[in-house]
């Protein structure tokens, strides 16, 4: 009996130590995560905060993720596909609907525009690369187009070099001389954040001696005829890129955008994390049908312009970026 009991108080003593070792464990576990979190310095840095001080400062994005499901309410999107027909995806509840009246969007001789209360109140724009040649703006200003999207540059989908427009300089100086507010964006292949923010940083480079008043786009895009380094990009790593592109952008003292189609949105973003972002919606139809919401709209590929050569895509903004 007696080296049983021995046997025993020998157990207990294990489990006390046992238990006291947990306990510090999970003590240094919730200092470490809730109490010495911040950047490298201890600093907690917001991903949108205001950069004060030197302009030239750029905020690295903190991304935040949440691992929870969506709540949904119930309603349901469906887009018809070549191997399985229709197709349903469920809408999320916490991503706002498209705001604005489809009957309202009005299409006259190949031209769309949306009105309220009997008046216009969408602004006309267009979007233009080097392949649109030479642009003779004045013309394009008289024929009403008011505000114009310029590439800057683009990431190539084989080596991923960094590359600019040829023609971005002439274009946005030529654009802003005719009186005609300009935005830029990027044509992305990024495959990382760090990509994403390099990409960012030469468009930011590039407009620094030009009147920016219209977005500053990340136009990340799928390459369909060929192979390309972007092929099979995860979801996550895609939105953690518009993220971080958005996030440099806005500390530039830009208006930050994400331009995107509709099936590459629905099928490779995680919608519920980019509502800070401003969205342009790529979809040619006479009205979109994209479920969610959206602040620019490009309708057209096939647009003519006076002033453009051959076809040119047509916009539409539902605010006037300028005027804020």
């Amino acid at each position: 009996m007696a080296g049983k009991s021995s046997k025993l108080k020998k157990f207990r003593i294990l489990m006390l130590i046992q238990t006291i070792i947990i306990l510090i464990l999970v003590i240094l576990l919730v200092w470490a995560v809730f109490l010495r979190g911040g950047d490298a310095d201890g600093r907690v840095v917001p991903a949108n905060a205001d950069v004060e001080g030197d302009p030239e400062v750029r905020t690295h994005a903190v991304i935040e993720k949440e691992e929870t499901f969506y709540q949904l309410d119930g309603k349901k999107i469906l887009l018809s596909d070549s191997t399985y027909g229709e197709i349903y995806l469920p809408v999320y509840e916490n991503v706002p609907a498209f705001s604005h009246d489809r009957d309202s969007i009005i299409t006259r001789n190949g031209y769309t525009f949306y009105k309220e209360n009997g008046a216009v109140t969408s602004i006309a724009g267009i979007d233009v690369s080097t392949h649109q040649g030479e642009i003779d703006w004045e013309q394009v200003k008289a024929a009403g187009v008011e505000f114009a999207m310029i590439r800057v540059g683009f990431r190539t989908y084989g080596g991923g070099e960094i590359k600019f427009d040829e023609s971005f300089r002439t274009n946005l100086s030529g654009a802003n001389a005719a009186g005609i507010k300009t935005g830029v964006y990027f044509f992305s292949q990024a495959i990382s954040t760090d990509e994403a923010i390099e990409e960012a940083d030469a468009l930011i480079d590039a407009i620094a001696p030009y009147n920016i008043t219209y977005p500053v786009v990340f136009d990340w895009e799928l390459i369909y005829d060929d192979n390309a380094r972007t092929d099979n990009i995860p979801v996550e790593t895609l939105t953690d890129s518009c993220i971080a592109f958005c996030e440099r952008v806005r500390s530039a003292g830009y208006t930050p955008m994400i331009y995107q189609n509709k099936r590459t949105t629905l099928f490779k973003l995680d919608l519920p994390r980019l509502q800070d972002y401003d969205f342009w919606l790529a979809e040619y139809n006479d009205s979109p049908s994209y479920y969610y919401d959206i602040d620019m709209w490009q309708y057209s590929c096939t647009g003519t312009v006076p002033g453009i050569q051959g076809e040119v895509d047509l916009n539409i903004s539902f605010k006037d970026y300028s005027a804020q």
